[in-house]
């Protein structure tokens, strides 16, 4: 397992997703944060997994809930730049990879 750090922007974006759908429906909050645990937990055994794209990050979707995934290996560290929603406008965080 490679240990995954996460930059402080990716973790304001799990908390607003979870808080968002926790205040839809408690479960839904839940599972929220469950599926993202469970994409970590795969992303941590096999990074490379998942192509690198333009930019340098590699990404994965959520099965369940419109978000994905963004990060970027660095120094033998996973480091998560984004939790983003697919629905936002494309690339919004981009600049995080610098």
């Amino acid at each position: 397992m490679i240990p995954i750090d996460f930059t402080s922007e990716a973790k304001t974006d799990l908390f607003d997703a979870v808080e968002y759908y926790g205040n839809k429906d408690v479960d839904l909050g839940a599972r929220m944060r469950d599926e993202i645990t469970d994409i970590l937990r795969v992303v941590s055994n096999s990074p490379y997994l998942w192509r690198e794209r333009k930019g340098g990050y590699r990404r994965v979707n959520c099965p369940v809930f419109p978000y994905y995934v963004a990060y970027v290996i660095r120094d033998g560290v996973i480091v998560v730049v984004a939790i983003a929603a697919s629905r936002k406008k494309p690339g919004y965080w981009h600049p995080r990879l610098n």
